[in-house]
């Protein structure tokens, strides 16, 4: 049987049975702190290295990843952001990583554990000056997650938006791990890690990870991403129609960011994976995991 405990004092909540356990920060953007699925942590705290610097299974919205000083145009209008990422001078992951978020809904059987948590903004934000919820729902089973999100223009205007999820995980050997996905195209990075083009690649066989160190971007042809360890496989999915990858090594061993977005560094200028959002309309997008042993 799952159980969910609600730390109100702490703001954090923890979902256990026999071979699942995770913990979700409610005042760090409802991110994913840790997570063992089949009695395999593949999501563990990253200490010393602390959330404000590794962004940890942070929600990336409204936008991932960077844009370039902060600068953007929108419909005719300039706006721009605080840059939070000081040393590159870009805006960086968004608005609702430091966000508190609300429980809205919690449910537990014997196969599952089911979380609903909300943020609403009401306020009109320097950069991008819209109202908008955010409603992430959280499904934990034996061998899955699912994390749905559902994001509303609460506003009178449309806004444009991206999408992402920055989770890091662990790997008994990360030598001896691998990554597999289909891309035919690899986002070229120049200074300040912004987007300046696009290289064609191929990716469809497997690649060892084997001590490369990465802060890389792809273009995928597929909404599929499979992380091959030692202990165990994990395969990714989503829905929606723009898929790209952001895997990056943070300086913690045996630990890589494999993050899926709907978008890339400065979407908001080049126009990569960018949407919008009509007043009253919603968006939607499930990622899942799903783990095998090995």
């Amino acid at each position: 049987m799952y159980t969910i405990k609600n730390d109100q004092k702490l703001g954090v909540l923890e979902i256990k049975n026999a071979d699942t356990y995770a913990k979700i920060y409610l005042n760090k953007g409802a991110s994913l702190q840790e997570l063992t699925l089949n009695d395999h942590e593949i999501i563990k705290d990253l200490s010393p290295l602390s959330y404000a610097d590794t962004y940890a299974s942070s929600i990336l919205f409204p936008f991932a990843n960077r844009i370039k000083d902060g600068k953007y145009t929108f419909e005719g209008e300039d706006f721009q952001f605080e840059p939070n990422q000081k040393e590159e001078n870009n805006a960086l992951h968004g608005l609702v990583y430091n966000k508190t978020f609300e429980v809205i809904d919690i449910s537990s059987s014997e196969n599952e554990a089911s979380l609903t948590l909300e943020y609403n903004e009401a306020n009109k934000y320097i950069g991008f000056p819209y109202t908008y919820s955010i409603q992430l729902k959280y499904i934990f089973r034996k061998e899955n997650l699912e994390l749905n999100i559902k994001v509303k223009n609460t506003d009178v205007k449309t806004f444009p938006f991206t999408l992402g999820w920055h989770p890091y995980f662990t790997s008994d050997n990360l030598f001896e791990s691998s990554l597999q996905f289909d891309s035919t195209e690899k986002v070229i990075l120049g200074d300040r890690n912004i987007t300046i083009g696009t290289d064609n690649i191929d990716t469809t066989e497997t690649f060892k990870i084997a001590g490369q160190q990465f802060d890389d971007c792809w273009i995928l042809n597929s909404d599929q991403i499979i992380f091959r360890t030692p202990e165990y496989d994990l395969k990714f999915n989503a829905t929606g129609n723009n898929n790209f990858l952001q895997v990056y090594t943070p300086p913690k061993e045996n630990t890589i960011a494999i993050e899926p977005t709907t978008g890339i560094s400065d979407s908001f200028n080049n126009g990569i994976g960018l949407e919008t959002l009509k007043p009253g309309d919603s968006y939607s997008l499930t990622w899942s995991l799903h783990i095998n042993s090995n």
